[in-house]
């Protein structure tokens, strides 16, 4: 119903008040890095832990159907059948930054239905996938051996939004070579000093460290810290106007718009000055 965005749902968020307690963690990075499997993981781990789990998978849209390309809950399916687990996919539907139009919603919904940890994984599109860090209580940018120049790439990107920073596939080839890369990059960062970590979701390896890095975070959370709390809130209430905004001045302009082509196309007007007016 949220991601329909009817006019139900919008009298079901609004009586969302007592929302706030879950911790959010993003999972970002570029394709193939086995953000999915490393979700699986997690699950399976703070699920060990007595937490009620829920999981946001934002993938590429079908350009057929509208609907999510890749069901990451297809990665996931053992934990089908625990009450205490919720995974949801959930189509980007051209949505930029990794997300989609209704995550912070869906999130929302989440947390009121009394889950301790929501797993946000993004989309995975690379160095513009950085929204995830203003919904998000803690970000783990997800890396693997053999991206190369990509990293470079990535640096002004997804290399600044990073609270947590694991290398998967963390036995193949390069693995060691590039959390030295990683941690000459994050020193360059004044302000924080993120944990590099060595990882194969596939193995089980590396896991409990990245746990324990984790789970210091979730700690000042739990502990009340405003910061970390506050961060969280204004990034999803940003995302939602985001969205209201971006639907009440396409639904506005389009009739103007119309009408200003015309007078670009007889000369009247400039591109640049006709695009002036829409904004008005």
């Amino acid at each position: 119903m949220v991601e329909a965005e009817g006019r139900d749902s919008r009298q079901l968020l609004s009586g969302l008040k007592h929302t706030g307690g879950a911790f959010v963690l993003g999972l970002t990075g570029p394709p193939g890095t086995g953000k999915s499997t490393l979700v699986d993981r997690l699950i399976e781990l703070y699920r060990k832990q007595g937490l009620r789990v829920g999981v946001v998978a934002v993938d590429p849209t079908s350009p057929i159907t509208g609907g999510a390309l890749l069901g990451d809950r297809i990665r996931m399916t053992r934990h089908t059948n625990d009450p205490d687990v919720f995974i949801r996919s959930m189509a980007s539907r051209g949505w930029s930054g990794g997300l989609a139009r209704t995550t912070a919603q869906v999130i929302q919904l989440m947390d009121a239905a009394g889950f301790d940890l929501i797993l946000l994984e993004t989309v995975g599109i690379g160095q513009s996938d950085i929204e995830v860090v203003g919904v998000a209580h803690a970000v783990v940018v997800v890396l693997t051996p053999g991206l190369g120049d990509d990293i470079q790439v990535s640096k002004a990107g997804l290399m600044e939004i990073g609270d947590i920073y694991a290398v998967n596939k963390g036995d193949l080839e390069g693995a060691d070579s590039m959390v030295v890369s990683i941690l000459s990059m994050v020193r360059d960062l004044k302000s924080r000093s993120p944990p590099v970590l060595k990882v194969s979701a596939l193995k089980g390896e590396g896991l409990d460290s990245l746990v324990l890095s984790i789970d210091r975070i979730r700690a000042r959370f739990n502990g009340g810290d405003p910061e970390l709390r506050l961060k969280s809130l204004k990034g999803m209430m940003l995302e939602m106007a985001k969205g209201d905004v971006l639907e009440r001045f396409t639904s506005r302009a389009e009739a103007k718009a119309q009408r200003l082509a015309k007078d670009v196309l007889a000369g009247k007007l400039s591109l640049s000055q006709a695009a002036s007016m829409l904004e008005k």
